[in-house]
């Protein structure tokens, strides 16, 4: 048995935020033939699970790491069976930060994200992210628990989210990861979380060996992800340090079914 951990956005999705024809087919061909599949994003949960939905992915035994792994999500139980939340106190001081240097920033709860103001930020991330909206001044005070991650924004300057990571560097070191999903997206949670120990702890509830398990990603915060699998696959779209970081690279992009494609042509998977 073989397992798949998957990134969404620029990889199994195409540019239209879709999972085409071909890779639907893949998919079914390849958890038809006894392998496991699991959805691996920095997306929250209901993100995910309504991308799954609408790509009609309803097979038994897939799993989801949601929230850059701070989640993990038994889709045939509807349960999550690892939860690695940031403390509150956490969230307090990335808010003051990232409002000291008029910053977007946001958490979520359960169910939606949790933001100061409808500013351009949020309205452009929700373009793809199709989550309720709950403003509050003090994110605390709007959280009923502990969230799985935070997440700075900026549209056109990616230096501002640089200078924020050195800003907040001395005081993470012990505490959280921030790292990027793409140049807009900062990402930030707890350090034990985290994609590439998402997959160790996935295939050891499975019983899967690491060697039997691929990854695939386009993004920096899919890198530890590609590290931890056997078998690391950088999309022909990923950014350069992604591709340095993997095993293998695709001959064609997310929008051309680069990893159908792949996996296809090494595990001989028909469609």
């Amino acid at each position: 048995m073989k397992i798949l951990f998957t990134d969404l956005d620029g990889t199994l999705l195409n540019n239209e935020s879709q999972v085409s024809e071909k890779t639907q087919n893949f998919i079914k061909d390849f958890i038809s033939a006894g392998n496991k599949l699991v959805l691996s994003s920095g997306r929250p949960l209901d993100s995910i699970l309504e991308v799954k939905e609408q790509a009609n992915l309803n097979y038994p035994g897939i799993f989801i790491i949601a929230s850059n792994g701070t989640l993990v999500y038994d889709c045939d139980h509807e349960k999550p069976i690892r939860e690695l939340r940031m403390p509150l106190s956490y969230v307090s001081y990335l808010q003051a930060q990232a409002n000291a240097q008029n910053l977007h920033i946001q958490t979520y709860n359960d169910d939606a994200i949790i933001t100061a103001v409808e500013d351009e930020e949020i309205k452009f991330y929700r373009k793809r992210i199709h989550l309720p909206l709950l403003l509050a001044k003090d994110y605390t005070s709007a959280l009923t628990k502990e969230p799985f991650k935070m997440l700075a924004i900026h549209l056109t300057d990616h230096s501002k989210l640089t200078a924020f990571c050195d800003s907040i560097a001395t005081w993470a070191n012990d505490k959280i990861q921030y790292i990027f999903s793409n140049d807009m997206y900062l990402e930030l949670f707890v350090k034990e979380a985290g994609k590439g120990n998402a997959v160790r702890f996935v295939c050891d509830y499975l019983g899967v060996s690491i060697t039997d398990s691929f990854a695939a990603g386009d993004a920096e915060n899919d890198i530890s992800m590609l590290e931890a699998a056997g078998c690391g696959i950088a999309m022909a779209n990923a950014a350069p340090n992604v591709k340095k970081a993997a095993d293998v690279i695709t001959p064609k992009d997310n929008d051309n079914d680069g990893l159908a494609d792949y996996l296809q042509s090494i595990l001989n998977i028909s469609e």
